[in-house]
């Protein structure tokens, strides 16, 4: 069954708490929490005191996405705000697998994440050093995007690869195309908009929990 982790960059930032325990109330699977430096991505959110908070209100994992240049000055902190995972990038300026390494380390799952434009290729060298592979479904910093469908040939590849872990996606994912995804080997599905903004979060859920991998 595919995870699904809402994304709280599509919650109501001044009602943070509530909308994330509908999530946990909905039935979903984790949260994501998107960190961006304002260099890697242009945004900014979300501090390890948002992470550190989050895990006094809600019992799901707290799936942390580092979109930083240098993702290794903040790990440990992030982790020991609470990340249940820790996801850094590809194209970040450090050593991924030295870091990917430290954070398993912590007994956490360890992520390592691309763009939607980066071959693949350049994730391939820290695959056994990770629990999931991110593929960024649109180019990461705002939500509200709509689904870039050839980034979908990525999670195909990783499987045909023989990749055993957890594929995770991000970016303009909604019921109508999950089913798509799940058909070519994604695992975790990462939703905002979709989430946040249905009429009701509760029955989304459970249709889409019905699609199975």
């Amino acid at each position: 069954m595919i995870k699904i982790a809402p994304s709280i960059l599509a919650a109501d930032p001044l009602n943070l708490e509530r909308d994330v325990r509908v999530a946990e109330g909905a039935g979903c699977d984790w949260i994501h929490v998107d960190v961006m430096d304002a260099h890697f991505v242009p945004n900014l959110a979300y501090s390890p005191d948002v992470v550190r908070r989050l895990k006094e209100v809600t019992s799901l994992p707290l799936d942390v996405h580092l979109m930083m240049d240098h993702p290794e000055t903040l790990a440990e902190i992030f982790l020991d705000a609470g990340a249940d995972s820790l996801t850094i990038h590809a194209e970040a300026d450090t050593d991924a697998k030295a870091l990917l390494e430290k954070i398993r380390g912590k007994g956490r799952l360890a992520g390592i994440a691309i763009r939607p434009h980066t071959p693949l290729e350049t994730a391939m060298p820290y695959l056994e050093d990770a629990d999931l592979v991110l593929v960024m479904t649109v180019e990461p910093g705002f939500g509200g995007q709509k689904l870039d469908e050839h980034v979908i040939g990525k999670i195909r590849a990783l499987r045909d690869f023989g990749y055993k872990g957890l594929i995770e996606a991000d970016g303009g994912i909604t019921e109508h195309n999950l089913q798509m995804l799940a058909e070519n080997g994604l695992t975790v599905a990462v939703m905002g908009t979709a989430l946040f903004h249905a009429e009701n979060m509760e029955t989304c859920v459970s249709r889409l929990h019905a699609i199975q991998r």
